[in-house]
């Protein structure tokens, strides 16, 4: 057994089982992977993965076992290159965040701006994706940490912390007609065509069901993941548009009207999440701290050390 054939068998779990694509990313030859995962399978005495003629087309239980001892192996090794990072180059290295459109353009930027100030030689890379998307990167290593409304508790690899939690916002033009009540209700929304985020971003499972438990049915006319473009919609007339409170800018969206929803939806808490068994460098749990101050060195580490995986019922 070797480092290699660990290396191998996780990329190509990482990659769906396609070992032309674990080859690729690990610059490599299929030949040569095929080849090092059967001499693994030999030396155990277990197949890893089931075949279909040459293809992998599942992982088998033992296999599953193997692969999660076979990640965390590889976690403690780039554990250790960071541990010497760490204390060789304290201020210097690089953080990768993998956060949402929302995140990314409303709630990141102060910290974000004052993480530069503090770590210059610190290299940020800052990945969007859908929460899926989010989640996946943060579990896979892509990315150090997840920032996100939706999917990152259920996700098995992930430690996560609440940051903050927000509301939304109903947006319309100047003179529209909601304007004008004392308390707007959600009969009252309904009556109008709704712009609003696509399902499984910012929250939007909170909004239907709101509306569902008051048997209403809303008229959804335009859905985006993006705030801004929602906003410019509703700008043109298409309608009123339902959005994260912290999305709407007094000065930049002066041609629209916003009135607090906080009274018709539950509040959404935005989540953080880190990899388990992720050595964190200094300047990561300062940015986290800078991002959510309540979240200390202290909170982060007791976090982690009182996380209990979910079991994968399937490895069984």
């Amino acid at each position: 057994m070797n480092l290699q054939q660990i290396r191998y068998i996780c990329e190509v779990a990482r990659q769906n089982l396609k070992v032309s694509a674990a080859a690729e990313k690990l610059h490599t030859s299929q030949p040569g992977i095929s080849k090092q995962i059967k001499a693994l399978e030999e030396e155990l005495g277990v197949e890893i993965f089931h075949r279909r003629g040459k293809h992998l087309v599942e992982i088998t239980p033992p296999g599953r076992a193997i692969l999660q001892v076979a990640e965390r192996i590889l976690d403690d090794i780039n554990n250790i290159k960071s541990v010497g990072e760490e204390y060789l180059h304290e201020s210097s290295g690089s953080l990768s965040i993998a956060t949402t459109h929302t995140q990314a353009c409303y709630a990141l930027p102060p910290a974000i701006k004052e993480f530069t100030r503090l770590y210059p030689n610190v290299q940020l890379n800052v990945h969007q994706g859908s929460p899926p998307q989010v989640a996946q990167m943060a579990s896979d290593g892509t990315a150090d940490i997840a920032i996100a409304t939706e999917a990152l508790r259920p996700h098995k690899e992930l430690v996560t912390l609440p940051c903050y939690e927000w509301n939304r916002f109903i947006i319309t033009p100047a003179n529209h007609p909601l304007l004008e009540l004392e308390k707007v209700s959600l009969q009252d929304v309904v009556k109008y065509p709704i712009l609003t985020y696509v399902y499984g971003f910012t929250g939007r499972y909170i909004v239907d069901r709101a509306f569902a438990e008051q048997q209403l049915v809303p008229k959804i006319v335009f859905t985006a993941t993006d705030s801004d473009v929602i906003k410019t919609y509703v700008d043109l007339g298409l309608g009123i548009g339902i959005i994260a409170g912290m999305a709407f800018d007094k000065k930049k969206d002066s041609g629209l009207r916003a009135i607090d929803a906080s009274h018709l939806f539950d509040s959404n808490t935005t989540v953080l999440g880190i990899r388990h068994g992720l050595f964190l460098r200094g300047y990561i749990y300062a940015f986290i701290e800078l991002f959510a101050p309540h979240l200390t060195r202290a909170v982060i580490d007791k976090a982690i050390a009182e996380y209990s995986p979910v079991v994968d019922p399937a490895a069984h």
